[in-house]
């Protein structure tokens, strides 16, 4: 278990009962979360002080105020930040626990790291960018990246992130667009990356409504994903928070379509709970690199 630390004004207070309660800077949000079926460790009236809570009823759910909260504000992990939002659905956006992954991009994509390679000018390739934590962490230690999202109004918060983070001149290009598509035009344009990020749902949808589904499209992209690098790659990323796949599975994917790397790593992302210590699993993941 991997698990992200080093968040200031970040906290997982506790999870339990099928729900989790976290400090997003000032403000307590309690929201559900499947992966927590043990009991909660702190008693009703810790969680009683949540500042919002949403409320999932037959599929569909809701934002309930205790206390006024703005439509958005700040939150910072070091040199990068974030806004947050309480929109219709439980998403903040902004998974913390992908910090992990920040802190090991940021290793490899420093100055020192790709002056070693004998590369210059690392491109990275960020596909199903969301709301861009993976992008920031990138550019942030002076590499190109495109950062490719279906969603509009996605694309929309990871420019503003991208502000909030000091890196608004940063050469990040922006791309709305189905991700099986465009990875299929880059193919045919030649364009090469030096390394590349996915974060896939178990569904979606694309622009112009192309279906998604993991399980039937995820080793298609991995394939066109591998003609999509350099001869001299950095790195590949795979992140997931689909219950069903595990590291392994992962894992064997990596091997499978990359024997000629050996350095592939697989496991779980987790959060630490204030309250007793505790793990919170969120997703799996596998990664491999030159350096």
């Amino acid at each position: 278990m991997f698990v992200a630390t080093n968040w200031e004004d970040y906290e997982l207070v506790d999870a339990g009962g099928g729900e989790k309660l976290e400090r997003w800077g000032s403000f307590l949000l309690r929201r559900p979360d499947p992966e927590a079926f043990w009991s909660k460790t702190l008693p009703t009236s810790e969680w009683d002080k949540a500042d919002g809570y949403y409320n999932r009823k037959d599929g569909a759910g809701k934002w309930h105020w205790k206390n006024k909260v703005p439509e958005s504000w700040q939150i910072r992990r070091k040199d990068l930040g974030f806004v947050i939002r309480t929109k219709g659905f439980k998403h903040t956006g902004l998974f913390p626990e992908q910090a992990i992954h920040w802190e090991w991009l940021q290793s490899i994509l420093t100055p020192a790291s790709i002056v070693s390679t004998r590369e210059t000018g690392a491109k990275v390739l960020n596909l199903f960018g969301y709301t861009g934590g993976s992008t920031l962490a990138c550019a942030s230690v002076g590499a190109n990246v495109t950062h490719v999202d279906a969603s509009k109004g996605i694309v929309s918060w990871a420019k503003e992130n991208l502000i909030a983070s000091g890196l608004g001149n940063a050469p990040v290009r922006f791309i709305v667009d189905d991700v099986f598509k465009f990875v299929a035009r880059e193919e045919r344009r030649g364009n090469r990356y030096h390394g590349i990020i996915m974060d896939p749902p178990v569904y979606g949808r694309g622009t112009k409504g192309e279906a998604w589904k993991i399980d039937e499209m995820l080793l298609p992209l991995v394939k066109r994903c591998k003609r999509l690098l350099t001869d001299k790659p950095l790195f590949f990323l795979l992140n997931t928070y689909v219950s069903g796949i595990s590291p392994t599975t992962l894992h064997n994917i990596m091997r499978t379509e990359f024997p000629e790397f050996n350095n592939i790593q697989s496991g779980e992302l987790g959060l630490v709970m204030k309250s007793n210590g505790l793990t919170l699993p969120a997703g799996s993941f596998v990664r491999w690199t030159t350096i």
